[in-house]
């Protein structure tokens, strides 16, 4: 399980650092300055959240939990709700994507809250490795 979320995690910050050089160079002569700062707020989520994922990971391979397991899904999930709104919105102008990014924070709040449960020595349960 460890081993999953690590990969999850390293993947996303490989995306969040792409997304963030591709903001930086390409879309700052594309986008205006309030889709820009839109674009750049998801990248920035994406890598706080990549990291997260690696410290899921950190959890999972010491505290093996189903609280773990929770916090890698929403996390992941958070990631694709919130930044992929986001992308969408900056960059093809999809306003209908708008009442989802607030359900990714949602999943963030919870996936920091599972976290933070598996830290401190949680409900167990769930595979490990």
């Amino acid at each position: 399980m460890a081993g999953k979320w690590a990969l999850v995690g390293a993947l996303n910050g490989l995306i969040a650092v792409a997304a963030g050089a591709f903001g930086a160079h390409a879309l700052k002569s594309r986008l205006d300055a309030a889709e820009l700062a839109t674009f750049e707020v998801g990248a920035r989520y994406q890598m706080y959240h990549a990291l997260a994922l690696l410290a899921v990971s950190f959890v999972a391979a010491n505290r093996p939990s189903t609280a773990a397991s929770v916090a890698g899904v929403c996390f992941t999930l958070g990631i694709v709700l919130f930044s992929g709104s986001l992308y969408g919105l900056s960059l093809c102008g999809w306003r209908w994507l708008g009442p989802i990014t607030p359900l990714g924070g949602i999943l963030f709040l919870i996936g920091w809250a599972a976290l933070g449960w598996s830290a401190i020595g949680g409900i167990r349960g769930g595979s490990s490795g």
